[in-house]
């Protein structure tokens, strides 16, 4: 079970340190080989012994005249090499479009990193069925290397990320296992993960992990997210 933390807008870089060595903390003796956290631009730092950092975004050129952006020199300086591309937000808030996100995902890939690719749909396209539904997440594959061996899914239903409601069992099941007969990536649950749900999401035998919003900004209470997740 692989559990990654989206700190999303929040978090600086001061109490990212003390999140990380508290964290570390807390999973002493917990039998998992590593944890990921994606904070914010500003606090990126070297992760620690079982705590990878990784970015929430980057542009796909290592430098340049991109006003805004962070790209591959940046992250380097902090030997970051995973990265979250495809998130419902950045579809969504900041317009990028899939032939922009297969961009990002090709030139991240030529370097190496472990891409966490997130796919999803808004509840009006989970209401107009199944047919739908997966012609609207099998899109979002367009132009991505599925084959990539650094490649991890994360299935974010749109309508579940941040309004405290998670899918139900057998919505995961429905997506998961249809993932899984087309995918071999490793394949997340992701969109209110909870401490009172992880132990259901983690049971599905579909679900090989976990991207976390809200329920990961505090260290204690993630950490006891993972323990419930693993059964410690």
């Amino acid at each position: 079970m692989q559990f990654f933390a989206n700190f999303k807008m929040n978090h600086t870089r001061a109490s990212t340190t003390a999140y990380i060595e508290q964290l570390e903390s807390e999973l002493s003796g917990v039998a998992i080989e590593s944890v990921s956290v994606f904070p914010p631009a500003t606090a990126l730092q070297k992760g620690s012994n079982r705590v990878v950092v990784g970015a929430q975004n980057g542009y796909f050129e290592q430098s340049g005249a991109y006003t805004g952006e962070i790209g591959l020199e940046q992250l380097q300086e902090f030997e970051i090499d995973t990265i979250l591309i495809g998130h419902s937000e950045r579809r969504e808030i900041f317009g990028e479009s899939q032939e922009f996100i297969a961009k990002k995902y090709a030139y991240y890939k030529e370097q190496g990193f472990h891409i966490v690719y997130c796919i999803g749909e808004p509840l009006s396209l989970r209401e107009q069925g199944e047919d739908a539904l997966f012609e609207y997440l099998y899109s979002q594959f367009d132009g991505i290397d599925t084959n990539y061996e650094k490649l991890t899914i994360a299935y974010e239903p749109i309508w579940a990320i941040g309004t405290g409601v998670s899918a139900t069992v057998a919505d995961i099941e429905l997506v998961h296992k249809r993932l899984k007969e087309k995918f071999d990536a490793p394949l997340l649950y992701g969109g209110s993960v909870k401490v009172d749900s992880i132990e259901q999401i983690a049971a599905i035998e579909s679900v090989d992990g976990v991207l976390v919003g809200s329920a990961s900004l505090n260290a204690k209470e993630f950490a006891a997210l993972i323990k419930r997740g693993l059964g410690v």
